[in-house]
């Protein structure tokens, strides 16, 4: 059977061929009757819109690239699907490409998605300095979002959650419960969430311990380096083990438990992003939720406000999100009043609670002061 034809479907609705192509691309207003009869017609037909010939015309594919340093970090499957529906909206298709953590690859990647002419980059950069050159050239042909982690002030928009809000979540969380030999297990870095994090703790814990700032051990965001972590800070006895990621926690939390170390009793753990398997462990581990949803759409708001063309030579602008605390088991001292080992929710559920910063969105240029909020 011979493809569908934009001449079948205006055959099929007694339009014209440019009202029909109208209707389809959206392009310009058409009456509601007319547009009903156009849809319809293309419904019954089964046309499907040629993307190569758009393109052609337009000068846009409606794809949009997206790196990232892996997939196989459960946290960005989650982003990738709300990236996926919050493009789709916008009648954007993604192609994705995963770098394995290589910066050279990472750069090999960007270049082969704008040799395909996407419309647009989003960018998780492997790292804030080798990735710096290749997002700056990138930015410089496309609009291009950075999520999650930065590469340099003023390379390109950026939507992160607000790092240092949630470190003040943990450990005010902590600092209720207690909790005063602190110590903070973290990735290498020299910026975006792995260094926002460390320096988030470093600023907060003195309030605890003045020698809490010192205690420090840095790998990576793994469940491999959460496992060795506790193996070098042990001999120190922590009362609680402040995780930059849930991997890391997770880790932390499996060779605890070899050790036969109670958890909470003896140290609390705590994470950090909400992936699926934080509430999953036993004890359901005390984390901080990001809200993936509404980074997916701020960054495309950010995208689309770009690529319409009405932000030609405007700063560039660095979006943070507020966080939530989940607090479980793992850092709560299971007593009468609680079911679970959970502090109790207002209402009365036990299974949960939920501490919020009060909402706000902190936009600013980048590398520049945020606004007040």
């Amino acid at each position: 059977m011979a493809d569908v034809t934009l001449r079948d479907v205006a055959r099929v609705s007694g339009c014209s061929v440019a009202t029909v192509s109208r209707v389809l691309a959206g392009t310009r207003p058409v009456g509601a009757e007319t547009a009903r009869r156009v849809r319809e017609a293309a419904e019954a037909l089964g046309y499907r819109p040629n993307h190569a010939a758009r393109a052609l015309r337009s000068r846009s594919t409606g794809t949009v690239g997206l790196v990232l340093p892996q997939i196989t970090n459960p946290f960005y499957p989650a982003l990738v699907r709300e990236l996926t529906h919050a493009l789709h909206a916008d009648g954007r298709a993604v192609l994705l490409a995963d770098c394995d953590d290589d910066p050279a690859a990472e750069a090999e990647y960007i270049a082969d998605l704008l040799g395909r002419q996407v419309d647009a980059l989003l960018v998780i950069p492997a790292h804030e300095e080798r990735s710096r050159d290749a997002v700056t050239a990138a930015a410089a042909r496309v609009p291009l979002v950075l999520m999650d982690r930065g590469c340099g002030p003023a390379v390109a928009d950026s939507v992160a959650v607000d790092n240092t809000a949630g470190m003040a979540l943990v450990l005010g969380h902590l600092a209720a419960a207690g909790r005063r030999r602190v110590c903070f297990l973290g990735a290498t870095g020299t910026a975006s969430a792995a260094a926002e994090r460390r320096a988030a703790y470093a600023a907060g814990a003195a309030a605890l311990d003045p020698g809490a700032p010192d205690r420090v051990a840095l790998g990576d965001f793994s469940v491999e380096w959460g496992r060795a972590a506790v193996d070098e800070v042990w001999q120190t006895r922590p009362d609680a083990l402040v995780c930059a990621n849930d991997l890391i926690a997770i880790g932390a939390l499996q060779r605890l438990q070899q050790l036969g170390v109670d958890v909470p009793g003896e140290v609390a753990v705590t994470g950090f992003d909400d992936i699926p398997m934080a509430a999953l462990s036993a004890p359901g581990i005390t984390t901080v939720r990001q809200p993936v949803a509404e980074l997916a759409a701020e960054a495309a708001r950010l995208l689309g406000r770009r690529l319409a063309g009405g932000e030609e030579g405007s700063p560039r602008q660095a979006i943070r999100l507020a966080p939530e605390l989940v607090v479980r088991e793992s850092s709560v001292v299971r007593t009468a009043g609680t079911a679970g080992g959970t502090v109790p929710a207002p209402g009365g559920a036990a299974s949960l609670l939920v501490e919020q910063v009060p909402p706000h969105v902190r936009t600013a240029p980048a590398g520049g002061r945020p606004a007040p909020t």
